[in-house]
This record gives structure tokens, sequence and C-alpha cells, in this order.
């Protein structure tokens, strides 16, 4: 029984230098200079991905359960996937507007020489 004891030790030993080595690269990636920043997205995501992975198998003890972990998880990832589908119409495409009212008032305020935004003085709205 000792032996059993020593070789789940060891194997959660592994998966936590595993987890740390995941970390280390992801903050390596972060701090790279890359042109495209999606790159480095793309990296940190999929090093979180792995450490989510490794910590859902071993340490909550999925790697050892039977298939039935499949079926609970099946409507949540239907969830993961509809949410932002159905959201993405309204808020993933037009939730940065590249020219709103306020941009352009204060655009106008910068050219006319008006920096104080807190003026209790009321402006003029086009």
């Amino acid at each position: 029984m000792a032996d059993m004891a020593h070789l789940h030790g060891n194997t959660y030993f592994r998966v936590f230098l595993a987890l740390c080595g995941l970390t280390v690269l992801s903050v390596v990636a972060d701090l790279l200079s890359l042109a495209d920043r999606r790159i480095i997205v793309a990296i940190v995501l999929a090093v979180a991905t792995a450490k989510a992975l490794c910590v859902m198998l071993y340490f909550m003890h999925l790697k050892f359960e039977s298939g039935w972990k499949y079926i609970l998880l099946a409507p949540t990832i239907v969830l993961a996937l509809a949410l932002p589908l159905s959201l993405l119409p309204d808020v993933g495409m037009h939730y940065y507007p590249q020219d709103t009212r306020q941009s352009r008032e204060y655009a106008r305020m910068q050219a006319d020489g008006h920096t104080d935004h807190h003026s209790s003085e009321p402006t003029n709205a086009h």
C-alpha cells in the first residue's frame, strides 16, 4: 500500500512540475516582442487549456472516471458554444464602434480649445 501512495505522490509531483513549466512558458510567451499579438494570445490560451486539462485529469481525478463524465459535460459544452455565438451579433461585432457622438463632441471641443472635461457649462449636442 505504501508503494501505491508513493506512485500517486510521484505522479502528482510530476503534474505539479508540468504546471509550473507551463506557467513559465506562458509568462515567457507574454514577454516576447512578437509583431502579431494574436500569436501570443494563442500561445497563452493554449497553455492555459493544457494546464486546465492537467488539473482536471489528475487533481480532479477525471482520468480515472468512466465514460459518464462525457455525458455530463455535453450540456456544458453546448452552453459554452451557444452563449458567445448568440451574443456575437449584438456585442461581438458592435461593441467598440469607431465613431460615436461622444468622440465627435470631444474632438470638436479639443479643436475649439476646451480642455476642461468637468465644466459646469452645458455643451451643445449636435
